[in-house]
Formats: structure tokens, C-alpha cells, sequence
């Protein structure tokens, strides 16, 4: 959030002051303005009080196991107790709870293998899902990692293939 505030004035009828040509109180729009003193002289001037405009907070990046368990606290009767006995970080899951959250993309890697032996060009052996036996993975021999979706893998499916022996490549955002 940025440190900026901005100021709007109000009257006791909770009327918004409205300062295009000439002051006016608005039931629903009114004037604001980004400097605390030129707000105090508009509130001397035409009556009423300033008040700050609170900005919307940012939304907290959690993962999806966690975003699960402040999903869970919203249908739960009691969410504090609820984020207490289903995590550690009870102020992290507290303040998504509040002001809402977003799911942090899981990190994808393409895997592969260097193959050794005599050749002068590198040769690798790269994993990809197979599209002729599903939930299978498959081998193709290249010259360079290809990037391709068919070959991104995230960490629990490199544990679910059994690929943690192998190298592993992140994949940017700009490739995804």
C-alpha cells in the first residue's frame, strides 16, 4: 500500500462535500483531495470534518493447501479457532481471512537427463506426459530441453513419476 492518504469531508448529516464550481453537499459522491491542510481549510471554510479514506489492503498470496483452510474457516463457526488447530501460521491465514487472498501459481519444471557418451553434441532425455497411456510419462531423446506444456511438471507430479533423480528446470512465468 502505498503511504499516500487521501481526504474527502463530511458533515454531520453524512453528506460528502462535492468541490467542482462551487461547494455542494452530495448524498453519494463528494471531492477528495490528496493534502490534510487544504482539506482543514475546506472543512474551516464550508463546515463539517475530514475524514481519511482507508485504502483497500493488498490480498495475501497463499498456496493452495493453505488457501484451503481459510476456505474452510469462512464455513466454519468459530474461523479463528478453526485456522489455529489447521496451521502454523495463524497471522498469515488470519489476515487472508480478512482481506481476502489470492493462490500462488504452483512452480512447474521441465525434467530431464543428461545422457553421457561419445557424442560431440549433448544429448538429452526428456520427460513428457504420455498422451497414449494417461498418467504415464514418457521419454523423447532431443539435442535441447524443449519447452513445451506437455513437458512441464509440477514438484508433486515429479515425486508422483518417481523423477526426483532427475535435472530439473524451472519454468519462468513467461513461458507458462
Amino acid at each position: 500500500m502505498s503511504e499516500e492518504k487521501l481526504y474527502a469531508l463530511r458533515n454531520d448529516e453524512g453528506k460528502y462535500l462535492l468541490m467542482d464550481s462551487e461547494p455542494l453537499w452530495g448524498d453519494k459522491e463528494g471531492s477528495f483531495v490528496k493534502n490534510n491542510a487544504l482539506a482543514l481549510l475546506w472543512a474551516r471554510d464550508c463546515g463539517g470534518h475530514v475524514v481519511t479514506l482507508a485504502e483497500e489492503p493488498e490480498k495475501v498470496v497463499l498456496s493452495k493447501e493453505q488457501a484451503e483452510i481459510v476456505e474452510g474457516a469462512h464455513n466454519s463457526k468459530r474461523p479463528a479457532s478453526y485456522i489455529i488447530l489447521k496451521s502454523n501460521d495463524e497471522e498469515l491465514l488470519m489476515n487472508a481471512y480478512v482481506n481476502g487472498y489470492t493462490v500462488a501459481k504452483e512452480k512447474k519444471y521441465l525434467v530431464y537427463k543428461e545422457l553421457g557418451g561419445k557424442q560431440k553434441n549433448k544429448l538429452f532425455a526428456q520427460a513428457y506426459r504420455s498422451s497414449i497411456y494417461p498418467g504415464t510419462i514418457s521419454w523423447i531423446l532431443t539435442n535441447e530441453v524443449k519447452s513445451g506444456s506437455w513437458a512441464r511438471f509440477t514438484e508433486a507430479e515429479i515425486e508422483q513419476y518417481g523423477l526426483q533423480d532427475c535435472e530439473k528446470e524451472e519454468v519462468t512465468d513467461d513461458e507458462q
